[in-house]
């Protein structure tokens, strides 16, 4: 541990965000790391809990608790309050391929099951892991190790999301020759075009990259699998595959009027922000814009706030964010107890900003869109919005949320960007290399392994298991290069 009074001197201190109005001018990160030595000291709060939760990643209550990397937190804790950075950065490494993006965007189950925050503050484990990590970065310990021995196999990787790349890297390490297909123009998928620069700069990706390329990783950009190249042509060319697409059926909202100019998924309008800032600079010229709109974005999870944050940024008129669900608790209830994930109402960096510029929080609770609203152009220019209230399937017994009749409203709006999820893998992709689906069409794999129906042809990440967090994504790719590892060689070291 690190200093064993530490979680009694010293109070939780985080990195300190820029004001609201300042950041909201710009698309860039925007928090002012602490320095060395309150970083150092932040470490220090990690006390020896005999039962270290932070690092667990099992299943409480339904849900995840603790870190799906099992990274070695208190260790690295330990190592960063006395100092030992390169030691530090190293066993990171050793369970994270990627802690510059999970520094970032993960929402820290770790500090959730810290044992610190039982009865009061959490260790600061993400800022921790992002001083080790950009440290590394600074006295030069993150650069290229490539493999000394080639084994002779190759292995096609399709997708360069998060699970896709923690595949590529694990294997290439192993020694196979490696190369990744992404079917957009830059290699990252979600971490690249589905996350805003503000929570995760591009430059931070391009740089990952870089070290894998000089690793020996090929990235072969602007390819779509089963349109450009055929599935055969891969499974031919290469000895495994590993499917890595991500869950990319967005969730439509069915709503009469829904053919209305005017609404977006929020993956394509993320997106298109993204990659008008990449080609133009600090300008988001060209993109979906939301500049001088009402806008109303559908669902309350963390690419409904990524999507509340842009069009701030834009110079929206006003935002609504929808929830379909009844707003939570501000604290944990008694079903609720540590170190489960907490249930808890959550106010992201987007609705903070939104309440600073427009006076209040975007957030409306147990509502929905019951029409979409075109002028004679065809136009978006209103919804009519309906309450919603729980009520208990009499079949199943579950809640479900029921139109309140007479609840209707009208309000304007000229721009709807629907973030209620996704669905799983696009079925060309799954029908090209022949792979069978589950019920919630996510490629099927015999439970606990990644092989798919198809010989030779494996799966990793949300095409595997659903929509869910990069982190969890980075470990599903782990594993799955681990199962590809044993069936090439026979055995395996990863």
């Amino acid at each position: 541990m690190g200093k064993p009074t530490g979680f009694l001197e010293y109070e939780r201190e985080e990195a300190a965000a820029f004001p609201i109005r300042e950041r909201i001018s710009n698309y860039n990160e925007f928090h002012k790391p602490l320095s060395e030595t309150d970083q150092k000291c932040q470490a220090g709060r990690c006390m020896e809990c005999g039962v270290p939760f932070c690092q667990s990643g099992m299943m409480i209550g339904g849900m995840i608790s603790g870190c799906p990397l099992n990274n070695l937190i208190p260790e690295w804790n330990d190592l960063l309050y006395r100092g030992a950075w390169k030691l530090a950065y190293d066993r990171l490494r050793m369970t994270n391929n990627f802690p510059e993006f999970t520094s970032r965007v993960c929402p820290a189950l770790c500090e959730k099951a810290c044992t610190c925050g039982a009865e009061g503050d959490p260790v600061t484990v993400r800022n921790n892991e992002y001083a080790i990590v950009e440290k590394a970065y600074a006295l030069g310990y993150a650069k290229a190790q490539p493999p000394k021995v080639r084994t002779g196999k190759t292995v096609a990787v399709v997708g360069s999301g998060p699970a896709g790349l923690a595949a590529a890297d694990q294997l290439n390490r192993r020694g196979h020759s490696v190369t990744v297909f992404e079917r957009s123009d830059r290699p990252g998928g979600l971490l690249m075009y589905g996350i805003p620069n503000m929570k995760l700069e591009k430059s931070i990706i391009e740089r990952r990259i870089r070290i894998m390329e000089e690793e020996g990783v090929v990235f072969r950009t602007g390819v779509n699998i089963g349109v450009d190249i055929t599935a055969e042509e891969i499974m031919e060319s290469f000895d495994r595959v590993v499917l890595a697409c991500g869950a990319s059926n967005p969730r439509n909202i069915n709503a009469e009027g829904r053919d209305a100019k005017g609404i977006y998924f929020a993956v394509d309008f993320l997106s298109s922000t993204t990659k008008a800032l990449l080609d133009n600079g600090t300008s988001p010229e060209g993109c979906i814009s939301a500049k001088d709109k009402n806008v109303i974005v559908i669902g309350g999870g963390d690419t409904g706030n990524d999507c509340v944050g842009t069009c701030v940024r834009h110079g929206a008129k006003s935002i609504l964010q929808l929830e379909m669900m009844p707003e939570l608790p501000e604290k944990r209830s008694a079903n609720n107890p540590w170190p489960q994930w907490p249930r808890i109402r959550k106010t992201d960096y987007g609705q903070e900003e939104a309440a600073e510029v427009y006076g209040n929080d975007p957030r409306i609770y147990q509502v929905t869109v019951k029409e979409f609203c075109k002028d004679e152009n065809g136009d978006l220019k209103a919804a009519v919005l309906i309450d919603l209230r729980p009520e208990k399937d009499e079949k199943t017994g579950r809640m479900l949320m029921k139109p309140v009749e007479g609840s209707e409203r009208t309000v304007d709006a000229e721009l709807v960007l629907i973030a209620a999820g996704f669905l799983g893998s696009e079925k060309y992709v799954t029908d090209a290399f022949g792979t069978e689906t589950d019920a919630r069409s996510n490629v099927a794999s015999e439970k606990g392994t990644h092989q798919t129906s198809t010989e030779n042809v494996f799966t990793a990440g949300d095409m595997h298991s659903g929509q869910s967090l990069v982190v969890r994504a980075i470990r599903d790719g782990r594993d799955c290069a681990r199962e590809v590892d044993m069936s090439l060689m026979g055995y395996t070291n990863l």
